[in-house]
């Protein structure tokens, strides 16, 4: 069995399919790592949404931005958005399985056997890992539990804009949320900016990347999200998956075992 993680697919199915091909990728044989963003922007998301779910055990997958907004205009009265390609998935005769599935997914996900953990934006340096995993099975249960739609109405928006333990109710679960799906630069007391978008060279003052804080661990980080890094973070503890595919760049899969990447050209 190879364990395979890729990054943001959004909805581009077709690369996917590709760059499965390029490793002979079998679910009876292979486990797909997803983190995050398996759709929207892209023109295939319901294949793309389809395809992941069908892997059934054969894939891991973490919770992206994207995946969320999906929850947050089916349970939470959302509108879509201009640039959404998300109505095929809404129009779907099997949304609500699909739905129902995306609802059991993970935000955090640690394999303690490679010292290894995926999320879809990062880990922050005032967390340790064993925190993150607790915040994100409290997040997880409201998504999966009868609080989901209060969730869904109230997750947007950037504050609070720095975690505290004393967080409470809806506070805590979008200060988490944001964390995990929405952070690219933090602070050193955790305050996160969450308006740039840019390289990582491009970090407003008084923040920097959040994985160019030191750890008190050694814990490797497969992510997603940033596209602008290219997949570059001068680290090998910190694997950015994000190469841009439904921007015109690559789709990115890499073999967590051997650290081999796959491209496919997008």
């Amino acid at each position: 069995m190879t364990d395979y993680a890729i990054g943001d697919i959004q909805g581009c199915y077709e690369r996917l399919m590709d760059v499965l091909a390029k490793v002979d990728f079998s679910p009876s044989r292979d486990r797909l790592w997803v983190a995050g963003d398996i759709i929207n922007r892209g023109p295939s998301s319901l294949d793309a949404l389809r395809y992941v779910e069908s892997l059934g055990s054969s894939a891991v997958v973490v919770l992206g931005n994207h995946d969320l907004h999906l929850l947050a205009v089916a349970l939470g009265g959302h509108a879509l958005k201009n640039k959404d390609t998300l109505s095929d998935i809404l129009e779907a005769p099997d949304h609500p399985r699909l739905l129902d599935w995306l609802r059991q997914q993970n935000l955090f996900v640690h394999d303690a056997n490679r010292n290894l953990v995926m999320v879809h934006a990062g880990l922050p340096h005032i967390w340790t890992v064993d925190q993150a995993l607790g915040y994100g099975r409290e997040v997880e249960a409201v998504i999966r539990g009868p609080e989901a739609e209060v969730y869904f109405t109230h997750m947007y928006g950037n504050r609070p804009e720095r975690w505290h333990p004393d967080l409470a109710g809806m506070d805590r679960w979008r200060a988490i949320t944001n964390y995990f799906t929405r952070m690219r630069f933090i602070a050193e007391d955790g305050t996160l900016e969450l308006a740039a978008k840019d390289s990582a060279a491009a970090a407003p003052d008084g923040y920097a990347p959040w994985f160019q804080f030191p750890r008190t661990d050694d814990v490797r980080v497969v992510f997603g999200h940033w596209a602008a890094l290219e997949g570059r973070t001068d680290s090998d503890r910190f694997i950015g998956l994000d190469t841009g595919c439904v921007w015109g760049g690559t789709l990115t899969l890499m073999n967590l075992d051997s650290g081999e990447k796959i491209h496919c050209d997008c």
